[in-house]
């Protein structure tokens, strides 16, 4: 998995579900488990990390605070060269238990170099996963279209039709034309 789908997964634990607000990670075996497939022990201090990482991480990419509140997250990190026969890699070098949460930084740093601007929250005000726009045009909204794209898209309509019936003339509905357009569309005969 890449950092970024594991960045997204990380963004993405406190979905709605059914319009209530749930955190997966509140259960601590659900979180632990997490931790162990993206290469932590899963223990209490790692699971504390991960949780206040994802939280400010959260907040940062909805724009309620600046990346200076992950600086808890990240202090005392450092990544050092390290060669071998294959190369130069960058070793993190931080506490067993913050590894996995220093590395969700890393990967949220890493699109911002890498997408500057295409990490963004749902543009569903009801919604509150994430998303990273790999479009062209960079003009992604939703998490999915299938679902918050279409519920806004289908309420917008919505709204814009009560509008409209509110601003018909008295007598006359928006849907039914009334006779004497009938009339013409059927004088039409072309």
């Amino acid at each position: 998995m890449s950092g970024e789908e594991t960045l997204l997964e990380a963004l993405n634990s406190t979905p709605v579900v059914d319009g209530v607000p749930r955190d997966l990670w509140r259960d601590d075996a659900a979180l632990g488990r997490w931790a162990v497939r993206h290469g932590g022990d899963g223990g209490p201090a790692e699971r504390e990390w991960l949780r206040r990482t994802r939280d400010a991480l959260q907040a940062v990419v909805r724009g309620e605070s600046g990346p200076e509140a992950l600086a808890a997250c990240v202090e005392g990190a450092r990544k050092v060269p390290r060669l071998s026969g294959e190369g130069l890699d960058w070793v993190l070098e931080v506490e067993a238990e913050r590894r996995p949460a220093v590395g969700l930084i890393l990967a949220w740093a890493r699109v911002q170099e890498e997408l500057p601007g295409r990490l963004r929250p749902c543009a569903n005000s009801d919604c509150r996963l994430f998303l990273v726009d790999h479009s062209r045009a960079n003009t992604a909204r939703w998490c999915s279209m299938r679902t918050c794209g279409n519920r806004l898209k289908a309420r917008r309509h919505h709204e814009r039709q009560r509008a409209a019936e509110g601003r018909a003339a008295p007598g006359h509905s928006r849907k039914d034309p009334g006779p004497a357009k009938h009339r013409a569309e059927e004088g039409d005969g072309h």
